[in-house]
């Protein structure tokens, strides 16, 4: 017999019970990074109402060179050079890189703007706890 010409019977119980073992693993760590997304959001958003703040690649660059920047936040769809390159001026500086799980366009969102954010520099975070909590993730 053909592949396409083999049925099998599940009753409904069996494939709830199915469903529920292969989504558990992915359910509860998405719930872990939902969370850990909502509490960089929700920080990022402190920062954008008391702190300072520099958005974009080069001025990213321009303040971890005068050694201004406190803490540098990278999208995770930022391309690989530039995002090594951010690594290696912040390895050298001695400032924390977070990784945000969301892409370019969720930074922008988290951090209050209508456009992309690739990278995002943090020199006073004002209110906010970001610079104590966020390196060590």
């Amino acid at each position: 017999k053909q592949w396409y010409q083999r049925r099998v019977a599940i009753t409904a119980g069996e494939y709830k019970s199915y469903l529920s073992k292969s989504q558990k693993s992915t359910m509860v760590a998405s719930k872990k990074t939902k969370k850990a997304m909502e509490s960089i959001n929700s920080r990022l958003a402190l920062v954008m109402k008391s702190g300072k703040f520099l958005i974009g690649y080069r001025s990213t660059i321009k303040s971890i060179r005068q050694g201004k920047a406190k803490l540098i936040i990278i999208a995770n769809n930022t391309p690989a050079l530039r995002k090594s390159e951010i690594e290696y001026y912040c390895m050298l500086a001695k400032v924390g890189v977070h990784h945000y799980s969301g892409s370019n366009i969720d930074l922008g969102t988290a951090c209050g703007k209508y456009f992309r954010v690739g990278a995002l520099c943090i020199t006073d975070p004002g209110d906010s706890d970001i610079i104590r909590t966020m390196p060590s993730e």
